[in-house]
């Protein structure tokens, strides 16, 4: 297992750690233990074995050849299982960040600056020493420095400072969480586009190493270097699936291991394949849209009004029902988590989307911004219907289901929408360029119990680029939203630790994206992972949630696959 043991976290009042967990995985507790910071014990519980475990993380065929942590279209197991950050952050639990590849931290008292000490002993899986200059490299280069930090260096062998141009404690798990360390020996000097390049041997400090690649899956060993011991699960294969249906079938015929995925009746696959199964819901199902003209959308999603009746159109509790079959958790459009983050949530907007479909309402705000309702009940303004797609990833069966029931209700309410299907490879493509009016996806939930990493990720102005342009490495501004009151309260939330402050603050930012809805919330999607607990010990449970456990969890899949071990 890997157990951190006594970890000297000499910053310990932000508000931001509350919500995540020191790990001692696959022990059975999740009691931490006290002792030396520079103590790490490492192997996995259970027995080495050679059986191949076989993963399924949403990936369709042909798979793109691309490891680059860079790039929209990155294999899940470069983020955690080749590639990994200073700590690991457990969205799915509460407590203390767990040390990786930095062993303990300190921001200073204006938080300005930021000290890392950094775990030695470690190797790239070339056989070069991840040093203190791979940490200064992975967080000043120029794909991936945010426009905060102002400097980095190596204090000493051990030590890195991180100088910021403010207080920056509310942008912890940016810089510590979600900043991928790189060997700059591989990185620096690649003579191509380090954003664009596949990577397709790629050099890392975690548990495995790609071995093997096809269109149809790849394969990766156990890493006998690796700094917290060599995995007990010597190969781990990844596949690429047509669809949740065939993963399903897939895992009732024990030919798959661990997938995360939704499954109408769960109990029933469960049963009768002898599988774990456990359900943590956290991350918003969305309508993303391609909001602002300004910055090349096209659409009429790019009008406010049509955003705002469509999402006063949507029913759901009806879609909650039907496509999710009642697994999915309430939203809330300040995309606070509900219940977890309420005290963040300001008074003065609406806590929670609407359950049921308001048609009258969604037409009084379409007529009021001058359309009017033709002959075919569809709402047109100047002689132009509102007509609108949305699509959503082939086999996606829970999302396509969604997607239709919304086509019928905003035709319902005087809207046609057609909803259609892509492949995952057209999906990552259209949403980083913004060639798209409308997509069912998902919002990545904070791994802490504070909403601004949403914020600042997904609705700022830095995360966001111009319709034919890349998202900047980092960042989800999928819709192209660009609001100035939302990006000053973004740098006044992150530039403090008062609570008032960042609650006025999140205040600000709640009434533009409330009334704005770039992203137009649906549900707190049901967050369902089957494993295979016949043949591999380890896996999260209830009672032992040491990281959050589908197979396509960033980071948490690497701690994963760490822990496991086969059976006796």
């Amino acid at each position: 297992m890997i157990r951190s043991t006594g970890r000297k976290r000499l910053y310990t009042a932000v508000t931001l750690v509350a919500g995540v967990s020191l790990l001692a995985a696959g022990c059975g507790s999740s009691d931490s233990e006290e002792g030396d910071s520079n103590e790490t014990t490492a192997s996995a519980e259970g027995t080495a074995t050679d059986r191949e475990l076989v993963v399924w993380a949403g990936a369709q065929q042909p798979i793109p050849e691309n490891f680059n942590p860079y790039a929209p279209e990155v294999q899940h197991l470069a983020t955690g299982g080749v590639y990994e950050t200073l700590f690991y952050y457990n969205k799915a639990s509460s407590g203390e960040p767990t040390p990786l590849l930095g062993e303990f931290f300190e921001f200073n008292e204006d938080g300005t600056e930021l000290t890392i000490q950094v775990r030695q002993g470690v190797k790239w899986s070339d056989g070069e020493d991840f040093t203190v200059d791979d940490v200064v490299y992975s967080l000043t280069n120029e794909n991936s420095k945010p426009a905060y930090i102002t400097g980095a260096e190596a204090v000493d062998d051990t030590t890195v400072k991180v100088t910021f141009d403010g207080a920056q404690f509310t942008n912890e798990f940016s810089i510590l969480g979600s900043t991928w360390m790189l060997p700059e020996h591989v990185w620096a000097d690649l003579g191509e586009d380090p954003l664009t390049w596949p990577n397709a041997e790629p050099v890392g400090t975690g548990p495995y190493l790609l071995d093997t690649f096809s269109d149809a899956a790849y394969t990766a060993k156990a890493n006998p270097d690796y700094w917290g011991g060599e995995p007990n699960v010597k190969s781990v294969r990844y596949i690429g699936i047509d669809a949740n249906q065939s993963a399903e079938d897939l895992l009732r015929t024990g030919q798959l291991d661990w997938a995360g995925m939704f499954v109408p009746d769960a109990d029933s696959l469960v049963a009768s394949a002898n599988l774990g199964y456990i359900n943590t819901p956290q991350d918003p199902t969305v309508l993303y849209t391609c909001s602002n003209a300004d910055l090349g959308c096209e659409g009429d999603q790019t009008d406010v009004a049509v955003r705002q009746a469509l999402n006063l159109a949507i029913d759901r509790g009806q879609i909650n029902d039907k496509a999710f079959v009642g697994l999915a958790g309430d939203i809330s459009p300040t995309f606070a988590l509900l219940g977890r983050d309420d005290d963040w949530i300001s008074p003065d907007v609406e806590a929670e989307s609407p359950q049921t479909a308001d048609v009258e309402a969604a037409g009084a705000i379409l007529e009021e911004a001058g359309y009017a309702k033709g002959d075919d009940g569809i709402y047109a303004k100047d002689g132009d219907p509102i007509e609108l797609t949305l699509t959503s990833v082939d086999g996606w069966t829970d999302y396509n289901n969604a997607a239709k029931l919304i086509e019928e209700q905003a035709t319902a309410a005087g809207m046609k929408v057609t909803a259609s299907t892509i492949s995952w490879n057209e999906f990552a493509a259209a949403r980083d360029t913004g060639d798209f009016e409308m997509i069912m996806g998902g919002v990545v939930g904070t791994s802490v119990p504070d909403p601004f990493q949403i914020y600042r990720d997904w609705f700022s102005g830095p995360a966001t680029s111009e319709v034919g342009e890349s998202i900047p490495e980092g960042y989800w501004g999928f819709a192209r939203y660009s609001n100035p009151v939302v990006d000053d309260a973004v740098s006044e939330a992150a530039s403090t630790n008062d609570v008032d402050t960042k609650k006025a603050a999140y205040a600000a930012i709640q009434e533009e994206i409330t009334r704005d809805l770039p992203y137009i919330p649906l549900v707190i999607n049901a967050t369902q992972t089957f494993y295979n607990q016949t043949d591999y010990t380890g896996w999260p449970t209830e009672d032992n949630l040491y990281a959050f456990p589908p197979s396509w969890g960033s980071g948490a899949s690497g701690v994963v696959l760490h822990q496991l071990g086969g059976t006796e």
